[in-house]
């Protein structure tokens, strides 16, 4: 089994994520999305299975400083913005091959290694 997680190395719930695939020996591919920002096709399979809403960290730091409560953009664009500014995101966003999950899931993640 192997999963891949896009997070930042600040997130507490990424550092979780990653250390509860650690100990399980489970091997992790890690996208730090300050490096390099995840692609409009990976966020797009999120999108598809939890909708654009679940996607964006609308209490986020980032969020608010641009001033996006009360944006009204398109489903594309905000694809678009998020790809572009990854800080957007909530974090971390786990997937191993086609399940997945948003934020934290430990007992979405256990069920998994059943």
């Amino acid at each position: 089994m192997e999963v891949q997680i896009f997070g930042t190395k600040k997130c507490a719930d990424t550092r979780k994520a990653q250390r509860f695939f650690a100990e399980r020996r489970v091997k992790v591919h890690f996208v730090d999305l300050q490096q390099r920002a995840a692609s409009a096709g990976e966020l797009r399979r999120f999108v598809d299975r939890f909708g654009l809403d679940a996607l964006i960290d609308r209490s986020g730091k980032r969020f608010l400083q641009q001033g996006l409560a009360h944006a009204h953009l398109s489903e594309e664009r905000w694809l678009a913005r998020l790809a572009e500014d990854p800080l957007l995101l909530r974090t971390p966003l786990v997937r191993q091959k086609q399940k997945l999950t948003i934020g934290f899931a430990p007992e979405t993640w256990e069920q998994w290694l059943e």
